[in-house]
């Protein structure tokens, strides 16, 4: 791949349009405007008028994003399953930021949910800056793959991939038209590396970086970027119930997960646009100094020697 060129410098700032009163679900400025949990005052403002789609917002690591993002100013719309819990939770971040907040319920893996879910945030909130591809579930049990239940093993696989494909499907098309915006896949240690025990989860976050990939050149030279972030171990409800982390307590701060994706929001990383970052390890100064070469941070088979077919590619 050839060498990516000089970093391009963050848009100026927009503003949804304006509307009247938020519809169902959605939640408008508050008085209350203290700190947040995630790394952010409320009143900071750098990424005041994005609007940003998270998907998985009611819990774990897409619950810290919407609080860290919105502290930063974004008004963002959260897409989880559970209506009520992602309500609440929607309406606890606009009373701790003062932000804008949009509750849509929907299963990504519905391609009829996903673009009822798209055409409400565009009515209600406007142009989308900033997609996360945070949902998604994990392996049911620790087992080899012939032991895993089939349906199961699949559904993992489906909640990574078809929700993240079915978002970018009903999202990036308005990016286009406008030549602007961003989109975050989730990644993980397992993208790189396969896992026993959690083989579809392994399976599902190394597609999700082809997908990523993929992506990123089908976007070229169109001022959108693409980005894969693994979040390091957060200690959330998922990392909790996972075996493989049990009495494990060097968890990645959640705040530095909101630093790397307000720092992409924002425009300060996409020399890394098709690559692979990873919170609590890279030092965002750092990337934001760098331009990556070659196959940097992608997934690449390696030769087994001068003689191997693959270095003639």
């Amino acid at each position: 791949m050839p060498e990516k060129g000089p970093l391009e410098g963050p848009r100026p700032p927009h503003r949804s349009p304006a509307r009247g009163e938020p519809r169902d679900g959605a939640s408008g400025p508050s008085q209350a405007q203290g700190g947040t949990r995630d790394g952010a005052p409320a009143e900071c403002s750098t990424l005041q008028g994005q609007v940003v789609v998270i998907t998985g917002a009611s819990t774990g690591i897409g619950r810290h994003l919407v609080d860290g993002l919105a502290a930063r100013g974004a008004a963002v719309a959260g897409l989880a399953r559970t209506e009520r819990r992602l309500a609440e939770a929607m309406a606890e971040v606009t009373q701790a930021t003062g932000a804008r907040t949009l509750a849509v319920a929907a299963d990504v893996t519905d391609r009829a949910a996903v673009d009822r879910a798209a055409a409400r945030v565009a009515d209600e909130l406007g142009r989308v800056d900033l997609l996360v591809n945070n949902a998604g579930v994990i392996d049911a049990a620790e087992v080899p793959v012939w032991e895993a239940d089939p349906d199961q093993w699949w559904s993992v696989v489906t909640s990574h991939i078809r929700g993240a494909q079915l978002l970018v499907r009903a999202v990036v098309p308005g990016m286009l038209a406008r030549g602007h915006g961003r989109v975050v896949n989730l990644a993980s240690g397992m993208s790189t590396r396969a896992n026993r025990d959690y083989s579809a989860y392994s399976v599902a976050k190394t597609g999700l970086m082809r997908l990523t990939e993929a992506l990123t050149l089908s976007l070229q030279g169109s001022g959108l970027h693409a980005f894969d972030v693994a979040p390091g171990v957060v200690d959330t409800p998922m990392t909790r119930s996972m075996d493989m982390w049990r009495g494990f307590e060097d968890w990645t701060a959640p705040e530095r997960v909101v630093e790397i994706v307000a720092a992409i929001a924002g425009g300060e990383l996409d020399a890394w646009s098709g690559r692979f970052l990873r919170a609590g390890t890279d030092d965002v100064d750092t990337l934001r100094r760098l331009t990556p070469e070659g196959a940097a941070r992608q997934l690449r088979l390696q030769p087994y020697g001068q003689d191997d077919s693959l270095t003639l590619d």
